[in-house]
């Protein structure tokens, strides 16, 4: 506390400031600039998330948040819900709210009604939450008791915040938010009024039962997103139409790659071009392992129970494994491939000269997942993770994960993704003490810091026996989608009694790695699908060129380049249809084939072929043989485009 009656605000370049207990954060706001006034939406207090209409009595450490922090975004979200929730109230007299979160990229909320809202109902939501936002109605927080609070709700017969309000503990303390005719039970904190919240859109409407249980009562959820500034809200919506647009289901379909039948909910079937650029992913994962001193092994993908038990995946993860009986004895499907691998460490002694082993597997796992989380590659019940397993002496830890963050960056940059980085900590439910995940988590941040990669803390996050670095890539659309990962191991090696021989004849205790690149392969093809809207750069596209003879009097010649092509080792087809020329480049250009190669009279003649490529036009007429150069050196160089 500075002179009497003052307060010391410290902000967060390490600044600090004296203003007069009792002022509101929003009035500190404006002392330091109109602009952060206008563009703060709630102030984090000594850590703690405050709304910007309230007073400050004690010093503090303050920092304003805006749309362009993840909690501004997340209070700016929950306060349109509200406003939504103020605009059915209105057009749906009798109503019943249950909740109305901020979500990734929006927000939603839960209403009981007679009736389920229509496509019309939406537009009319919409328009009457355009008026709300435009009288700019202040949010007013108010502290209530549990009694009142139950009074309050009970008598407007609102059940499902009755129900709330009896399931929180009697010492949390309640509070309300009203904006105009519309009071919510809400923690907050919110913006400082409706009009702040510029431009919005009510995306849909489906179905979602009471607290996620199919016993409850089905409610109507409307979702929606929201910005402050109309030209964000159209990026946003454009976004979502280029991700429809560039859906891998629909692109998987168009280009005959892969197929999810009923028969096999979750099994993905992957046809003879899908194949193709698979095996493609696959062959470049084994040449970089090679080169990396990576050895391939195969495990089974049944085995007896007692493993899972020893591994603590019985415990641990059974509600997501697949179980069987042979000869009477318990099994299950391998829900990751680390006991297997560590059985082949086990097969024989090892000395610590062999060390590091790097064992590398394309495994194929199994995970019961949910029916309603399955989505096409992206979420499905059997996947091929290409996971290796690393048994190394103490010693050698930090050079052996900084190996594998250099191995995961050279593998991105061939398919141009940036990523960012997560270090996952201790989850509640963890095997080992807290010394050896201290130890471990540790060595991951030293390696980390090492490399000087910037990186976030997931608390709590990390895998049941260790902690890991997870790599989260970013594709053309800006979307991250979580694929490498590192996860440091101190159980197993313990679990499994793994040792080597030491320099001095005695037994000791390895460390183990488990690490992917890609994640999972069928769902990094899928992320691949849509990152290049299903226009595969040459060295991995299923079809790399397609001839197209002009006439029938073509078809000779055109079937020497094809010939030559193949010799080659060119992925290469013909159309041989007797159609015209412009509609065989139009079909090429659906199928995403990266060159068109046209051959009539004067290319016959000059052994040469007209070049089209599927993004860059007409690149004019080549020699045969050039061309065939061009394109094996792009292949070999893995262009990316």
């Amino acid at each position: 506390m500075g002179e009497a009656g003052n307060i010391k605000v410290t902000l967060p370049d390490g600044s600090a400031r004296e203003y007069q207990a009792g002022t509101t954060l929003m009035d500190i706001a404006r002392s330091i600039s109109q602009r952060l006034a206008k563009e703060a939406l709630v102030a984090r207090v000594d850590g703690r998330l405050v709304d910007l209409g309230a007073p400050l009595n004690s010093d503090a450490n303050v920092a304003f948040l805006t749309f362009e922090d993840d909690e501004g975004k997340q209070v700016f979200r929950h306060s349109t819900a509200h406003v939504m929730a103020e605009a059915v109230q209105k057009l749906f007299p009798g109503v019943k709210f249950a909740i109305g979160p901020a979500i990734a990229d929006g927000f939603y909320y839960d209403f009981d009604t007679k009736e389920p809202f229509s496509p019309e109902d939406l537009a009319k939501i919409e328009k009457e939450m355009e008026a709300i936002v435009k009288a700019d109605k202040p949010f007013e927080r108010s502290e209530l008791t549990r009694a009142d609070a139950l009074a309050k709700f009970g008598e407007a017969g609102q059940d499902y915040k009755v129900e709330l309000i009896e399931d929180l503990p009697v010492d949390v303390g309640l509070s309300c938010y009203r904006q105009g005719d519309f009071t919510d039970l809400c923690m907050g904190p919110h913006v400082p009024s409706t009009g702040r919240l510029k431009s919005f859109k009510l995306m849909s409407v489906a179905g979602a039962y009471w607290r996620g249980s199919e016993k409850n009562k089905m409610l109507q959820r409307i979702y929606g997103t929201s910005f402050p500034k109309k030209s964000m809200l159209d990026e946003h919506l454009f976004r979502l139409e280029e991700a429809k647009r560039r859906d891998h289901r629909k692109i998987g379909a168009e280009l005959d790659l892969f197929s999810i039948h009923d028969e096999g909910p979750g099994f993905p079937f992957f046809h003879p071009k899908g194949m193709i650029l698979r095996n493609e992913l696959e062959d470049f994962w084994r040449q970089e392992h090679k080169k990396r001193g990576y050895q391939e092994i195969r495990t089974p993908i049944i085995l007896n129970r007692a493993l899972w038990e020893q591994s603590g995946h019985w415990d641990h993860y059974r509600d997501n494994m697949y179980f069987t009986k042979i000869d009477e004895g318990d099994f299950a499907v391998k829900p990751m491939n680390c006991p297997g691998g560590i059985l082949i460490y086990k097969s024989k002694l090892h000395s610590y000269r062999e060390l590091p082993i790097r064992m590398g597997e394309l495994g194929l796992v199994h995970r019961h997942e949910l029916s309603g989380a399955l989505h096409g590659l992206m979420r499905v019940r059997c996947f091929t993770q290409d996971d290796a397993h690393i048994f190394m002496l103490p010693s050698q830890v930090k050079d052996e994960i900084i190996g594998v963050i250099n191995m995961e960056e050279d593998f991105y940059k061939v398919f141009g993704f940036s990523f960012q980085v997560e270090l996952s900590t201790r989850p509640e439910k963890a095997m080992g003490s807290e010394e050896t995940w201290e130890k471990a988590t540790g060595e991951l941040r030293d390696a980390l810091e090492a490399r000087g990669l910037d990186y976030k803390v997931n608390e709590g996050d990390g895998a049941f026996y260790g902690p890991k670095i997870d790599f989260h890539l970013k594709d053309s659309l800006g979307r991250t989608w979580q694929c490498g990962t590192i996860q440091l191991d101190f159980q197993m090696p313990e679990v499994f009694d793994l040792t080597y021989v030491g320099e001095d004849g005695q037994k000791h205790r390895p460390v183990m790695i488990h690490r992917t690149i890609f994640g999972s392969i069928e769902r990094f093809i899928g992320i691949l699908t849509e990152h290049f809207a299903g226009a595969f750069p040459a060295w991995l596209a299923p079809v790399q060129a397609r001839v197209l003879p002009i006439t029938d009097r073509h078809l000779a010649y055109a079937r020497k380049v094809v010939d030559s092509l193949e010799q080659k080792g060119i992925r290469v087809e013909m159309d041989a249809r007797n159609e015209k020329i412009n509609y065989k480049i139009r079909e090429a250009q659906a199928q995403k084939i990266p060159y068109m190669l046209v051959v009539g009279d004067k290319e016959a003649e000059q052994g040469a072929v007209a070049v089209r490529h599927r993004g860059r036009g007409d690149l004019g007429a080549l020699p045969l043989s050039e061309f065939e150069d061009k394109l094996l050196s792009e292949i070999k160089e893995k262009v990316n485009a």
